[in-house]
C-alpha cells in the first residue's frame, strides 16, 4: 500500500466546517529511520507521539456536521504539523522527559526532507480544502494528557483555544460552561496561539472563523467515548456558530 502523509474524508460534504486533526496518527514512515524512532511501543502509544482519541472524534464530528475532514498520517515526533516551519520544536528531540533517539542527531537537511515529504503536503491539502468555499469555518481537534511527568493533574475535561480571533471560541466557552458536568479550560491546558501553527496559517491569517478544541485523552479512549463526545459537541457547535452570525 502506498504511503500517504494525510487522509481526507468526505471532501464533497457541503457544510462550511472543515474539521482537522494535526496529530491524528503515530505513524513513522519507512523513510524515517526504517519506520522506527527508537522509542518503545509504550512511548509511541503516548501523547508524545500523537493525540490519542482525536482522530475518532474528528471523523465522527465531520460526519455529524456533514463536513470534510483532513487528518495527518505521521507522528508529531516525525515532524510536527502544528508548528511553524521555523519553530525550533517542529522537529522534537526531547518531549515530556523522553529523548527521541532517531531525532537526536537530525540536522537541517533531515528537517528539510521531512518538511518536504510530510508537513508541506499535509498543509497544501488543508489549504485546498479550506479554500473550497469562501466562508469556511476551521474546527481543529486535539487531545491532551491528564498529567505531564512531574506536573499536577489537569482538571479540565475540555479546553477551547484561541489566539487573535475569539469570535467563535468565546461564545463556545460560555456555552460549554453552562453544561453542569464539564470543567472547561479557556486557553488551557495550552495557550491558544503560536505564529505559523495550523490555525494561524489556515484561519487567522486568511480571516476565517475558527476554534481549536482539546479533549482530555482519558475521556476519549474508546470508540464509544469518541462518538459520545462528537455527538455532544456537534449540535453545540452548530448552535453557537448560528448564534454568532459569522
Amino acid at each position: 500500500m502506498t504511503y500517504l502523509p494525510f487522509h481526507v474524508f468526505g471532501e464533497d460534504r457541503p457544510a462550511r466546517w472543515l474539521v482537522t486533526c494535526d496529530h491524528a496518527a503515530n505513524t513513522v514512515p519507512q523513510e524515517v529511520n526504517g519506520g522506527d524512532l527508537g522509542l518503545s511501543p509504550e512511548d509511541m502509544a503516548r501523547h508524545i507521539a500523537f493525540d490519542p482519541g482525536a482522530a475518532g472524534v474528528t471523523l465522527a464530528l465531520a460526519e455529524m456536521l456533514n463536513a470534510p475532514a483532513i487528518l495527518s498520517n505521521f507522528s508529531r515526533l516525525v515532524i510536527d504539523p502544528n508548528r511553524g516551519e521555523d519553530d525550533p520544536t517542529v522537529l522534537m528531540k526531547l518531549y515530556d522527559g523522553t529523548i527521541i533517539p532517531a531525532n537526536r542527531h537530525a540536522g537541517p537537511e533531515e528537517r528539510e526532507r521531512r518538511l518536504e515529504a510530510y508537513y508541506r503536503p499535509y498543509h497544501k491539502a488543508q489549504a485546498r480544502l479550506a479554500a473550497r468555499q469562501q466562508d469556511t469555518v476551521l474546527l481543529s481537534i486535539h487531545s491532551y494528557t491528564r498529567q505531564l511527568r512531574g506536573r499536577q493533574p489537569r482538571p479540565w475535561h475540555v479546553g477551547i483555544l484561541y489566539g487573535r480571533d475569539d469570535r467563535l471560541a468565546k461564545p463556545l466557552i460560555r456555552r460549554l460552561e453552562a453544561e453542569p458536568d464539564l470543567c472547561v479550560g479557556e486557553n488551557e491546558p495550552y495557550g491558544g496561539h503560536l505564529d505559523g501553527d495550523s490555525v494561524d496559517r489556515h484561519a487567522i491569517k486568511p480571516g476565517r472563523a475558527n476554534v481549536l478544541i482539546e479533549i482530555r485523552n482519558d475521556l476519549i479512549e474508546t470508540d464509544a467515548q469518541q462518538y459520545a463526545w462528537a455527538r455532544r459537541l456537534a449540535p453545540i457547535l452548530e448552535e453557537v456558530l448560528d448564534a454568532t452570525g459569522l
